[in-house]
């Protein structure tokens, strides 16, 4: 049985499922992308019929819908799977801005956040830099320029996996690269919400308020378990954004914050841990380390995460396989935007942004030079999971069809990352520190 756990453990840590997903897509695609395709819009209620765009427009008159939607195998992977995706990482974001947390007290993650900013400018600013340089005066930049999100994605697992193995467990460029990471996730979700809902009915938002009511009376009333929010107020809130056209993947990011938590200021309980690895929740990523708590004396918050970690982290080996899943005959001009927005973009963002902070007094952290700095920026440009799904949201119109599989290429590509970072590190003398 240790055994057995020490494999799980592994595979988590080193986020094996999700790279072994990314393989098996890209390989089944490039195959037989037919049967790939059949596969992944199966619809399950309709004998196999389902729509390559999930829009909720032409529809059979026969067809049987959940919610004006078809449930295709990419449906439950991308809008009730990926709830949970969003919901660990809302629950990172909410440890991180409690008492002891990264966020906690403002004033300490200044320059992370504001590098923060940088690898969302930056990427940004690159991509309609260059979608003007490729498509500009055609008819095609209007809907390339809609994936200018895509490359502001961090993907929080592999780089905290990558800061560790180019700087060391205990550097504190992981930790400063953690918490850029968490908030870069914070900013991701919001732009998720607010750019990429279309044709939104405002009336159903009410009931996604009314989640959130029944999950702060919940609280009020002393409920510590945590599916009873999950079930209740995460259904509501499930339903009323799918019903307003608003993204239903973030379902729970709305509820978790909600959830009592054993480190919050005036809660029920205290950090008192027995062995002692909630004192560093906020600072282990959402969706790549295997630590976290174990169930026993600790808030609904934790508890959340702790039963939920597992099958999220090996839940990603479906996303992967089912979003990564690109012919190579694919790549073009908005492959390479994707791919130099996250590389190019990332870096330069992350690191001018810290670095002139730094000079107006906010500095960072004790034992991280401005060859850190930069090197942790490229690490950011890692973009695969959140930047999978931005494309598939990006590009789902009938416009943007053509630009969906290129764009996903480019964030597949992003893996080039880990191996351009190890470069850059020991070209600039960077070590790896010992343990």
């Amino acid at each position: 049985m240790a055994q057995v756990r020490q494999l799980i453990t592994f595979l988590q840590e080193y986020s094996l499922p999700l790279i072994v997903g990314v393989v098996a897509g890209l390989v089944w695609a490039n195959v037989d992308f037919h049967s790939y395709h059949e596969l992944v819009e199966f619809d399950f209620w309709n004998l196999g019929k389902g729509p390559f765009l999930d829009d909720g427009h032409g529809h059979d008159k026969n067809d049987f819908l959940l919610f004006g939607k078809h449930v295709t195998v990419h449906f439950l992977i991308n809008e009730v799977f990926m709830v949970f995706f969003f919901g660990i990482a809302a629950k990172e974001i909410t440890e991180s801005v409690l008492p002891g947390g990264a966020l906690n007290p403002l004033p300490k993650a200044i320059n992370p956040l504001m590098g923060t900013l940088g690898g969302v400018f930056g990427p940004v600013g690159l991509f309609f830099l260059l979608a003007f340089v490729f498509y500009g005066g055609g008819d095609d930049f209007g809907t390339v320029s809609n994936g200018w999100a895509i490359p502001t994605a961090t993907d929080i697992a592999l780089a905290w996996l990558v800061a560790r193995v180019v700087f060391g467990n205990r550097h504190p460029a992981v930790n400063f690269l953690l918490l850029l990471a968490v908030a870069d996730d914070a900013i991701g979700l919001v732009i998720i919400a607010v750019f990429y809902s279309s044709e939104v009915q405002p009336l159903w938002l009410l009931l996604t308020a009314g989640g959130m009511v029944a999950a702060y009376l919940l609280r009020r009333v002393g409920v510590r378990w945590w599916l009873v929010y999950i079930l209740i107020a995460g259904g509501m809130s499930w339903v009323g954004l799918v019903k307003a056209g608003v993204e239903p993947a973030l379902a729970l990011v709305v509820i978790v914050p909600f959830l009592p938590a054993l480190h919050a200021a005036g809660s029920h309980e205290s950090v008192e841990s027995g062995d002692g690895e909630h004192g560093d929740a906020a600072h282990a990523p959402a969706h790549g380390h295997a630590g976290g708590g174990h169930g026993h004396g600790v808030g609904a918050l934790e508890q959340f995460e702790h039963h939920l970690k597992l099958p999220v982290d090996f839940g990603l080996f479906f996303f992967a396989w089912a979003n990564a899943g690109v012919a190579f005959g694919s790549i073009n001009q908005v492959t390479m935007m994707v791919l130099l927005s996250l590389i190019v973009g990332k870096t330069v963002g992350v690191t001018l942004f810290s670095f002139v902070v730094s000079k107006l007094g906010f500095p960072l952290p004790e034992g991280m030079g401005v060859r850190h700095l930069a090197v942790a920026g490229l690490i950011a440009g890692l973009g695969l999971t959140v930047a999978l799904f931005v494309a598939n949201k990006a590009y789902n119109t009938p416009a943007g069809l053509e630009f969906l599989d290129p764009g996903k290429m480019g964030a597949v590509f992003s893996v080039v990352v880990a191996g351009l970072a190890f470069a850059l590190a020991r070209a600039v003398g960077i070590r790896r520190e010992p343990d």
